[in-house]
């Protein structure tokens, strides 16, 4: 799907979208439901995004997702509890990522006109190689976390993060660059 694409509500898109939403949260409740070995939580995730991930992969559940295709996990990623990806505009992690309790990646939204809000913008999140995403943090779509960056717990990234950076607040902004 194209960045910035308009799914407007009662399309056919928007049908197809809704029937794979259903079927992921099937898959994510099997996921959360029980204890499961880090090789059972491996392939219940490449079910959901629907390929392989990397054996040094690791989720801890509970995991949610509102449509599961659209995640991109690269190698020795992790990704702590509660967890929520809305993946509609892609979600592309890079290698040795990092993501704390509780982080939101949000990559769909509304459209502001009042008349139209049903319809949803899809766009997608880039993170880099060896980004830390502390807890509680929420990324909007349309931003890029550039390699190495650190978003402190709490954060709102509303705008792209620079490489080699460290950002906090509502919304993120720098307060230090990693040498």
């Amino acid at each position: 799907m194209k960045p910035g694409t308009v799914i407007r509500l009662k399309t056919r898109m928007c049908k197809v979208m809704n029937r794979v939403s259903k079927e992921t949260a099937k898959l994510c409740m099997e996921l959360n439901d029980g204890y499961k070995t880090s090789d059972e939580r491996r392939a219940m995730f490449s079910k959901i995004i629907g390929k392989p991930v990397d054996g040094n992969f690791r989720v801890f559940p509970p995991f949610y997702s509102d449509f599961g295709k659209n995640i991109h996990v690269g190698k020795n990623d992790f990704i702590n509890t509660c967890c929520h990806f809305q993946d509609q505009g892609g979600i592309y992690l890079g290698d040795h990522v990092l993501i704390g309790h509780s982080v939101t990646l949000a990559t769909i939204n509304h459209v502001q006109d009042p008349e139209k809000r049903g319809d949803t913008i899809c766009k997608p999140i880039r993170i880099g190689n060896d980004v830390w995403i502390g807890a509680n943090v929420t990324v909007v779509g349309g931003v890029t976390i550039g390699e190495g960056a650190i978003v402190a717990a709490g954060a709102v990234v509303t705008k792209d993060v620079p490489p080699r950076t460290v950002v906090a607040g509502v919304p993120a902004k720098v307060i230090k660059e990693i040498q």
